[in-house]
């Protein structure tokens, strides 16, 4: 396999991230805490060091890309990034060891949202800019994965969006390239507007652009050790509607502005994530009004908060929500597991992969009570193929058993069967905080032992790539083709 096309392109990003540095740089220079050395010397490396490996690759830059270098691409890419992004609190302030580093990026460039620091309300506000502008572009990054590779890998059931995506929006729109440019404008916009809302209801500046980036990317990094617990009342709602619309398909924005006022309702996964919001949030307000004793409006409040920000997989608390029974908390671990829609910044299995499970059944279900007949799964009123079932259930068996490997793994490191579990799922669906009185929403992962903090790195990125993705290039057959 020629390696040249992926080095290239792989280059080519990493010296866009260290551009992206000169901004925190920026940022450390405004408030003067000496900082920005640090962002210069990690531009410098960064930049130096994409550009190297771009010009060493540039003799084997070719059209297209084959389907063994398209799979390594994408999960190079996660994997580079993290690394020099991890510079800064390598140099900075935090003088991080290498495995918190790159914990932190690589929780950063997931969108995963748990972090290993501490004392975050103390920070140099480049660093805390820093963290938040990996998860911005973690999360653009995410969408053209979701949009444009994964279809063509036909990972994950993820096909079934690729006529959608770009062939039906040919009637709209003739080029995916155009697509992605709206997508992306779409992206800055969002950010744009929930910063500019969060500034009304009482953000200052600085933290309503670090809030905004980590919102719309559905990432959670905070600039305080107590999340988003730090704002109370309206603004709670401001941010679980742009945590809302963030886990919406971007795809769906597209066509809205171009001329198509229905695309958002029309979408079956759409109409899906928003009526299981609703139950939960209902069940929650149930039980907080109930057991807990809250007042009406903040049980609404704080239930639909949490509710948004853990299936979104955004993962801002904005209370201890472990002190609320353990019907809560078990309602919290399983609403993690079901994600936002596919070619949004959520993260997790994805609502469409559980709609096409449920069809499937159904249409089993159908088939024993009449054998005779002939029932096909159906999604958004067309027929599902054999393969985009067999790849959604190859999914949610490579899901499981992840979970489970990665769980083991953990409780051998010595942690609590609670920490090992919620850690795994909270790694592996980049949810962010787990359960239990370590990485629950009122800790952090700072405490855990290093193998555990290099396991749940390597489950950030298997999660967020879907799984296949990054599982394929460990076999034979991948290298021999």
């Amino acid at each position: 396999m020629d390696l040249r096309p992926v080095g290239y392109v792989i280059g080519l990003l990493v010296a866009v991230l260290g551009a992206a540095m000169l901004v925190p740089l920026l940022v450390d220079l405004a408030e003067g805490r000496g900082q920005w050395p640090v962002f210069l010397q990690s531009s410098v490396i960064t930049m130096l060091g994409g550009t190297a490996i771009a010009l060493a690759c540039a003799s084997g830059v070719k059209e297209g890309l084959t389907i063994q270098q398209t799979f390594l691409l994408t999960t190079s890419v996660w994997v580079a990034l993290p690394l020099f992004g991890a510079l800064p609190f390598i140099l900075g302030e935090t003088d991080a060891r290498l495995v918190d580093a790159v914990f932190e990026a690589m929780s950063g460039m997931t969108t995963t949202g748990g972090t290993v620091f501490s004392g975050l309300d103390e920070l140099p506000k480049g660093l805390l800019i820093w963290r938040a502008i990996l998860q911005w572009l973690g999360g653009i990054g995410i969408i053209v994965v979701a949009m444009v590779f994964l279809p063509e890998l036909r990972v994950g059931g993820m096909q079934i969006f690729k006529s959608e995506g770009f062939d039906t929006l040919g009637k709209i729109l003739p080029r995916a390239g155009q697509i992605a440019t709206q997508i992306s404008g779409l992206y800055v916009l969002f950010t744009l507007i929930c910063a500019l809302t969060y500034l009304y209801f009482g953000m200052n500046v600085f933290d309503a652009t670090a809030h905004a980036m980590t919102t719309i990317s559905t990432g959670g990094f905070a600039n305080y050790d107590a999340s988003f617990g730090v704002f109370t009342g309206p603004i709670e709602y401001v941010a679980s509607l742009f945590m809302i619309l963030s886990a919406l398909p971007f795809v769906r924005y597209v066509q809205l502005i171009n001329g198509n006022p229905m695309a958002l309702h029309r979408d079956p996964q759409v109409r899906g994530f928003v009526l299981t919001i609703f139950v939960l949030v209902l069940l929650l307000i149930i039980l907080l009004e109930e057991s807990v004793h809250l007042d009406n409006e903040q049980a609404v409040r704080e239930a639909l908060f949490n509710v948004t920000s853990i299936i979104s997989g955004t993962g801002y608390a904005s209370v201890d929500y472990m002190q609320w029974g353990s019907f809560a908390v078990a309602l919290f671990f399983f609403m993690g597991l079901i994600g936002g829609c596919a070619g949004s910044t959520a993260c997790s299995v994805k609502v469409f992969r559980y709609q096409l499970l449920f069809a499937s059944i159904r249409a089993q279900l159908r088939r024993i009570r009449s054998p005779h007949g002939i029932f096909t799964p159906r999604y958004d009123g067309r027929p599902v193929s054999e393969e985009v079932l067999s790849s959604v259930m190859s999914f949610f068996v490579f899901f499981i058993l992840s979970l489970g490997v990665i769980s083991v793994a953990l409780s051998m490191t010595g942690l609590d069967f609670v920490t090992s579990v919620s850690g795994a799922a909270a790694a592996l669906a980049n949810i962010g905080p787990g359960l239990g009185d370590i990485i629950g929403p009122a800790g952090n992962f700072a405490t855990l032992n290093d193998p555990a903090k290099w396991i749940l790195t390597v489950a950030m990125l298997v999660g967020r790539l879907e799984l296949m993705v990054v599982y394929v290039i460990f076999t034979v057959n991948f290298w021999r083709a």
